[in-house]
């Protein structure tokens, strides 16, 4: 690879970094080139970008890029692939957990992940990582409970009759 090549990938790389919040580091090695294939295609399917670099411009990548990236480079060693997801931070710890299910192995395993410059180092984070909910989750949960007394006092108003005297009576009868 000349120069002018690294240096485009390492450019390739700084702006993957900058348009997506959430990259997982993953080692593939003593995968089948057909189990490789598969989990490629298997992040595709799901929006997801894998694909494998050389250590060595993942680091000048990650160096030229805003924020402290510095945790990552014991995790950048021997065979990596990164995965990147723009918009889903536990999506692509989730593709790894379907992914050996169906193959029934344990690769690809989880090297590292950064999820909004948070570092998760090792693989004993992929359950932690593919529980944690996407913000439109906690969004959705918060609208819920927010919405949860309103439709008591609605529900309480229906059963009544809709009169003031009768949304008393319930509310009263709900604290006894």
């Amino acid at each position: 690879m000349t120069r002018e090549e690294k240096s485009a990938v390492i450019e390739e790389l700084k702006e993957k970094f900058q348009s997506n919040q959430h990259f997982y580091l993953a080692d593939t090695s003593g995968m089948t080139v057909a189990d490789i294939n598969a989990f490629r295609r298997m992040c595709f399917n799901k929006g997801l970008d894998y694909k494998v670099y050389k250590n060595t411009l993942i680091k000048k990548a990650l160096e030229g890029s805003d924020g402290d990236f510095e945790p990552l480079n014991d995790a950048l060693k021997g065979f990596s692939g990164i995965i990147f997801s723009q918009e889903v931070s536990n999506l692509p710890a989730k593709v790894i957990k379907d992914f050996r299910k169906k193959v029934g192995g344990e690769r690809p395993s989880l090297k590292a992940a950064s999820i909004e410059l948070e570092f998760f180092i090792g693989e004993e984070n992929l359950k932690t990582l593919s529980e944690l909910k996407s913000k439109n989750e906690l969004i959705g949960e918060i609208v819920t409970i927010l919405q949860s007394p309103a439709k008591n006092v609605i529900s309480a108003l229906k059963s009544s009759g809709g009169t003031i005297a009768g949304l008393v009576k319930t509310l009263a009868d709900r604290e006894n």
